[in-house]
């Protein structure tokens, strides 16, 4: 069953985060994830979203996900993003 990865990020530091988009794709291409979508400019529909970017990705399953997200490189890549941002993560299950 596929699950999606949305991201919610505030970003703080500019030029700390181009150190983390520096090296992402580089990472991502090792796993079988999708990015559907990058965003700096949605559009509320209803609600507050006061985050500077939002990502949707897309893996074909949780363990894939895990797989990326607990990797030894993202995490060392990571630690880059955490550094010039605050982040609200979550991982859900797509319809099978």
């Amino acid at each position: 069953m596929p699950v999606y990865i949305v991201a919610q990020i505030q970003i703080e530091d500019r030029e700390g985060y181009a150190r983390y988009e520096a090296g992402f794709m580089e990472v991502f291409a090792e796993f079988e994830g999708e990015i559907l979508g990058v965003d700096e400019a949605v559009q509320t529909v209803e609600g507050d979203w006061p985050y500077t970017r939002t990502v949707l990705l897309r893996f074909p399953d949780a363990d894939e996900a895990r797989r990326w997200y607990e990797s030894p490189r993202y995490q060392e890549l990571l630690a880059h993003r955490q550094q010039a941002s605050q982040a609200n993560i979550i991982l859900m299950h797509g319809m099978g």
